[in-house]
């Protein structure tokens, strides 16, 4: 099975503190500065949404958010255009993708917003493909642990919420937390 549209969310630590007005202008800059590899293009403003979308920077190739599905304040990058590679590999690319963004979010809102180094969700954003089933998970768990041994967390908690009516996604509790700069250096 060959995944595309690979999102990954990574939660905020503790309690957003962060005025979500502050992102939209910041994700702007990110558009004028072409802060990240992909094509960045507009902003949308979903805070309105109850644990909703929250603030998207839409791209041509991904886009990324800040966003609350779930209640669960986090980072959102959602690969949208086809990428090369093993699925595993195109894990590591939205993993370091979404890195990148709460490492720049970080330094921006530095003491007001900090990102969880030991949770986060792995989702893949096609339903026809990869049902939310468990013949689904079984098929992919290889490449989620090829995954997550790059990461260097050979002991992570891979759960599943088989709600049919979600997308597929497995939530993963590392063992130890990450080093941002790390995964970003890699």
């Amino acid at each position: 099975m060959e995944l595309q549209h690979v999102n990954i969310k990574i939660f905020v630590d503790g309690d957003l503190r962060v005025d979500l007005q502050q992102v939209v202008d910041v994700f702007h800059r990110w558009i004028a500065e072409q802060a990240m590899d992909e094509l960045l293009i507009d902003v949308a403003d979903y805070r309105h949404v109850p644990a909703g979308p929250g603030v998207v920077i839409v791209g041509h190739e991904a886009d990324y958010s800040l966003d609350n599905a779930g209640n669960r304040q986090g980072l959102l990058y959602n690969r949208k255009m086809p990428i090369s590679g093993s699925n595993a590999d195109r894990f590591n690319q939205a993993f370091a993708a979404a890195v990148k963004a709460c490492n720049l979010l970080e330094n921006e809102f530095a003491g007001k917003l900090r990102f969880n180094r030991q949770e986060f969700e792995l989702l893949v954003n096609d339903r026809c493909l990869a049902p939310n089933t468990v013949e689904t998970l079984e098929a992919c768990k290889p490449e989620i642990e090829a995954f997550l041994d790059s990461l260097g967390q050979t002991n992570a908690v891979v759960a599943h919420d088989t709600n049919g009516r979600r997308r597929f996604s497995v939530n993963v509790a590392l063992n130890s937390p990450l080093d941002f700069g790390v995964v970003l250096s890699s």
